[in-house]
């Protein structure tokens, strides 16, 4: 019997693919548009989903089993059109926490010092200049910083704020505090108002598309620094450019956006102290390892009959075993 067909959508850690490639057929896609993608999905048994998977894929895919995306965020599958299908869709959750939020505190700092720009003046001939620049500058210790979402990323960047620099942490979460919680949450609005960074670390739902808006801006506190490393629709991206424009915001550091690939004529690319990266917070050599062998664990799962350990879509759970069942596991 030929061993089931992995697409991967873009590679793993090269390690847990020549472990994975002993008991599947690992199939690599030339491009992630989506004509290739639903193309090369016809035959295959599973998918790793680091690109975004167009809807009418599952019904296009007789033996496709599950779908694991190698990440936590969902954005790329149609969860909804898999479900419809007894598709399972597992993730990898938190595995990349602590490197986002180490992103996030470095770009804190960046924008706070302005390490760039003074690396540039140094590098154009200039020593006394930034130096003298850097006496207007703020320290981090002391300042207030508002964290929107307290998942794992939160939660790890509060704790890198707070102990590791003395800062005062507000956190803005959907759900009520508990007792005993030691970050206080409060509104966004209340945040806002007291907050000298703000930092974006939640699931971009209806209830967090352009969360932060002209309006939120306006009235924020004067001279905020923002990180995003949620989701670029988030922000209101035009009315981000018109607080940077007008110093309402002092500086921004982007990771995601709301169109990605960041277009080339983004006014974003143009406008100082901001900085740009692409969708890469959460990448880095020991993230990339730890994602792949969750990813790993659950195809092995499902190719050994049993759901995922992350299962996304547990309300489907009957249409799944049905599927799994006309499959032959």
């Amino acid at each position: 019997m030929p061993p089931p067909i992995v697409l991967l959508t873009n590679p793993m850690e090269a390690g847990v693919e020549q472990a994975l490639s002993l008991q599947f057929e690992l199939r690599h896609a030339p491009a992630t548009d989506a004509d290739t993608l639903r193309a090369m999905a016809r035959d295959t048994q599973y998918i790793v989903v680091r690109a975004p998977l167009p809807g009418d894929l599952f019904a296009a895919a007789p033996a496709l089993r599950g779908v694991v995306r190698h990440g936590a965020g969902l954005d790329m599958i149609p969860v909804d059109k898999a479900s419809d299908q007894g598709v399972a869709v597992a993730n990898v959750p938190a595995v990349n926490a602590r490197s986002v939020a180490e992103y996030a505190m470095g770009q804190m700092l960046s924008l706070a010092r302005q390490l760039p720009e003074m690396e540039d003046l140094l590098r154009a001939g200039q020593w006394n200049a930034p130096r003298a620049a850097a006496e207007h500058l703020p320290d981090l210790h002391g300042k207030t910083v508002a964290i929107v979402g307290l998942g794992a990323i939160g939660r790890a960047l509060a704790g890198m704020c707070s102990a590791g620099f003395g800062m005062r942490v507000l956190g803005v979460r959907r759900s009520t505090a508990t007792a005993g919680d030691p970050i206080p949450c409060t509104s966004l609005a209340k945040a806002l108002r007291q907050a000298d960074f703000l930092v974006l670390a939640c699931p971009l739902t209806d209830a967090t598309r352009h969360l932060v808006d002209a309006d939120a801006l306006a009235h924020a506190k004067r001279g905020l620094f923002i990180v995003n490393v949620a989701r670029g629709a988030v922000i209101d991206t035009p009315a981000l450019i018109a607080a940077l424009e007008s110093g309402q915001v002092a500086g921004a550091a982007l990771d995601v956006f709301e169109t990605q690939p960041l277009p080339c004529a983004s006014r974003l690319r143009e406008l100082p102290r901001v900085r740009l990266t692409p969708h890469l917070a959460g990448i880095t050599r020991d993230s990339m390892q730890r994602m792949s062998a969750g990813v790993a664990e659950q195809l092995l799962q499902m190719q050994a009959g049993h759901l995922p350990r992350h299962l996304c879509n547990p309300e489907a759970e009957s249409a799944i075993r049905a599927r799994w069942a006309r499959l032959g596991s």
